[in-house]
């Protein structure tokens, strides 16, 4: 099943409306964090190492909503922690589908069993489940054994019941294009919509740091994975140009402002990956008040190595706006798997900067957890 031609139709209309409007900076897909509670801890995840009594607090109904109203994104990806152990969770899905948005509900599968009563199939609502790779991969990544068959049997269930199914990959160190094309055969034949794919984000807070891709190592491993892919009829839940880019055929600058998080402690600054640059007490102040030219691949450290889609895929659905044709032409041939590969960015920080950056980030992380 592709994605509903409601959803194309009504995200192409809100970004043309927005172009026409002359709008320099405008949301694509808002991220909603209700918490940070999860009930794993896994080995790449930056968000799970804060205190108790953060981890206990919950964004309400009422605030969930009105972060959606005043951000405006068609799109609503609500991640954590693990959503379903928010007990408002159905309302707020509830609640969202009425507005006509368009949400995808982030889980690790392990409470979905259960809870899959609380909601209903929609056009407007799809399950967006965490898998990292094959079985090993995966259970080696959430540090937990058994996790990917449950997650493999509640995608069936959910598919059956007629719930929109999508799979949330991230890729590590040591993988290989073989086992990528392996698990891509596998969500196929399991009729999931599609899959949305990008190396893991190297989280100053994560458990594990000797988990993550290098850019070079990125582009090449996505290169394999294209290759392997011709003639597979594999589903991505992602533009031809994201993609591509994945390929390191695009030379493309971080959008943070095209997927902008709302937590539990306010609009994250820049992005939903960076979790010590300080948060704004409202949307219009993210927009306004955040140095977004601080930020990105080349201006700054902590962007260094990122491809991650939150920042890119908005960067690639304008690209695709502005230069139709060259969207078909990757859309119908596929990402280019050999040749030189795009420039990179240059970059415009030093040692000095480094060294900022570590002292502002060690005072941020203290002074979080003390409140």
């Amino acid at each position: 099943m592709a994605v509903p031609l409601i959803q194309q139709y009504r995200v192409a209309r809100y970004l043309i409306t927005q172009k026409l409007k002359g709008v320099k900076r405008y949301p694509l897909v808002l991220m909603l964090e209700p918490l940070f509670q999860c009930n794993l801890a896994c080995a790449g995840c930056g968000k799970i190492d804060y205190p108790d009594q953060i981890l206990q607090k919950r964004l309400s109904h009422d605030e969930c909503i009105a972060a959606v109203d005043e951000c405006g994104a068609p799109m609503v990806s609500i991640a954590g922690g693990e959503p379903l152990i928010h007990k408002e969770m159905p309302r707020i899905v509830d609640t969202l589908i009425k507005k006509k948005k368009f949400i995808y509900l982030c889980t690790n599968a392990l409470l979905l069993e259960r809870r899959m009563k609380d909601y209903s199939p929609s056009p407007y609502l799809t399950f967006s489940i965490h898998l990292d790779g094959n079985e090993v991969r995966h259970d080696t990544s959430v540090c937990r054994k058994g996790v990917y068959k449950r997650a493999v049997k509640v995608i069936k269930q959910a598919v059956d019941k007629g719930f929109r199914v999508t799979v949330n990959c991230t890729l590590f160190q040591n993988e290989t294009a073989e086992e990528v094309a392996e698990f891509m055969d596998t969500m196929m034949a399991l009729g999931v919509e599609g899959v949305t794919i990008s190396p893991g984000y190297s989280y100053q807070h994560a458990p594990q740091q000797d988990v993550f891709l290098k850019r070079l190592a990125s582009k090449q491993l996505f290169r394999n994975i294209f290759k392997l892919g011709k003639g597979r009829k594999w589903r991505f839940n992602q533009s031809a140009l994201y993609l591509d880019f994945l390929a390191g055929n695009q030379s493309y600058e971080c959008t943070p402002w095209g997927n902008p998080t709302r937590n539990i402690f306010g609009w994250q600054k820049p992005c939903y990956l960076l979790v010590d640059e300080g948060y704004a007490p409202s949307f219009k102040a993210l927009l306004e008040e955040t140095d977004w030219e601080k930020y990105g691949t080349g201006r700054n450290p902590k962007c260094a190595d990122c491809m991650v889609h939150c920042g890119y895929e908005p960067t690639a659905v304008n690209d695709t706006f502005s230069n139709p044709l060259k969207a078909l032409k990757v859309f119908i041939s596929g990402p280019k798997t050999k040749g030189p590969m795009a420039p990179e960015l240059p970059v415009s920080y030093d040692e000095s900067d480094l060294l900022h950056l570590k002292l502002v980030s060690d005072k941020n992380n203290d002074d979080q957890k003390v409140a």
